[in-house]
């Protein structure tokens, strides 16, 4: 049969959406491992890795249900649902891909602000303190510092400015490269929605 037809459509539909559950199943593996092992002390970023990771599972099951058994109905909203996180996706991507370095350090700064919890784990990570500057009579959890002994220890702008611009490049290649897979998701089940049942009774199709 060639690769128009329905058992072929039906086999690249359940296929794009088991990645998906292998890659949610990943996400969610990941997130869980990182705050197991005290990589991550942050609750709102594991919590916010676990629920897109769940999302994700969600979506592609609904998927799968429907290209197992056609269903009209669920394809309908798969098809709708991946249509609008490809929108969001793809302009998070192109965002990533197109902040200059300016930019990239007020995102950067804003969102360590936001968080203690990241604070923390960034100086652990990182071995810094503070993000432009620091207090020599404050707190750090990074191994260089001690109040005995002078300050040895690097802000942790000056090296997260090193890697941020790659990490966002990466991150945006990554989101382009999944937003394109889920525009032909879209158009596997547009197609597939459209395409009869040859098992089935002909005057039965929607």
């Amino acid at each position: 049969m060639v690769c128009g037809g329905f058992v072929c459509t039906k086999n690249a539909l359940c296929a794009l959406n088991i990645l998906y559950v292998m890659v949610s199943l990943l996400l969610v593996g990941v997130a869980a491992w990182g705050k197991w092992f005290g990589l991550v002390s942050s609750i709102r970023v594991v919590a916010g890795v676990i629920g897109v990771g769940i999302f994700l599972f969600l979506v592609a099951f609904v998927g799968l249900c429907g290209a197992v058994k056609h269903h009209q109905v669920l394809l309908f909203f798969y098809m709708m649902i991946l249509f609008m996180v490809f929108v969001v996706q793809f302009s998070v991507s192109c965002a990533c891909l197109s902040l200059n370095k300016d930019q990239q350090n007020d995102l950067l700064e804003i969102g360590w602000n936001k968080s203690e919890d990241t604070q923390r784990d960034v100086e652990k990570t990182l071995n810094c303190c503070g993000y432009s500057s620091f207090n020599p009579n404050g707190t750090c959890e990074a191994r260089c510092f001690s109040h005995s002994l002078p300050l040895t220890c690097d802000t942790c702008a000056s090296i997260i400015q090193q890697y941020a611009g790659e990490v966002l490049r990466f991150v945006g290649g990554i989101g382009l490269f999944f937003s394109f897979t889920e525009i032909l998701g879209v158009w596997l089940a547009h197609r597939y929605r459209n395409i009869k049942d040859p098992r089935s009774n002909p005057g039965a199709f929607l």
